[in-house]
């Protein structure tokens, strides 16, 4: 089950892949809803205990990264390596962790029935599927610290192992910054109380 840790075949003689709920700390930010399913987030967030008692270290993902790029990373749907419904525009890490930008491809019908789940806000979660290549478990709080991980996928799915973080945004076609602000002022002109401004 997407969201907890999944064995999923890895080619003979490679160790198990193991799938992790990893997203980025936006919960409840999907502000911008795409037609052309453009959208990006955090994969994994570096230095925080998931529910599976997994840390991600800074730096994990650098190796795999500069070997893989984005196109050698595939971009699944619940893990399921018979549903890929789109592709990675980029994968970098940064201070918070592992930033993706994604592309759902809205010939494929699962794809775009993600979208309207994403639109409606029924799911928002990114999840990694990976290879643990280096690392080390504390003995008495069971904390496993990874420090070098091979990804294999990223995957849009309904649980993520990190609860509080999710999907920034799901881009707009046309997108402007100066749109995006405007948005914003009009959200804020219809709450009670607040008063937007603007410089």
């Amino acid at each position: 089950m997407s969201g907890f840790l999944v064995h999923v075949p890895s080619p003979r003689g490679a160790r198990p892949l193991q799938t992790k709920a990893e997203t980025g700390p936006f919960a409840g930010a999907l502000a911008n809803i795409a037609p052309d399913g453009g959208f990006e987030g955090y994969a994994a967030v570096f230095g925080r205990v998931d529910l599976g008692r997994d840390l991600i270290l800074p730096g994990a993902f650098s190796r795999s990264l500069a070997e893989r790029g984005a196109g050698g990373v595939r971009l699944l749907f619940q893990h399921d390596p018979a549903e890929p419904i789109g592709s990675w525009l980029s994968l970098a890490e940064d201070s918070v962790g592992l930033y993706v930008k994604g592309q759902l491809t809205l010939d494929v019908a699962r794809a775009r029935e993600v979208l309207a789940l994403m639109r409606a806000g029924a799911i928002d979660g990114l999840s990694i599927g990976f290879r643990t290549v280096e690392g080390r478990t504390d003995p008495r709080t069971r904390v496993r610290r990874l420090s070098r991980i091979d990804l294999w996928e990223v995957s849009i799915v309904t649980f993520p192992m990190q609860p509080d973080a999710r999907i920034a945004s799901v881009k707009r076609a046309g997108d402007t910054l100066a749109g995006t602000i405007r948005r914003g002022a009009r959200r804020l002109r219809g709450q009670p109380g607040l008063r937007p401004v603007l410089a």
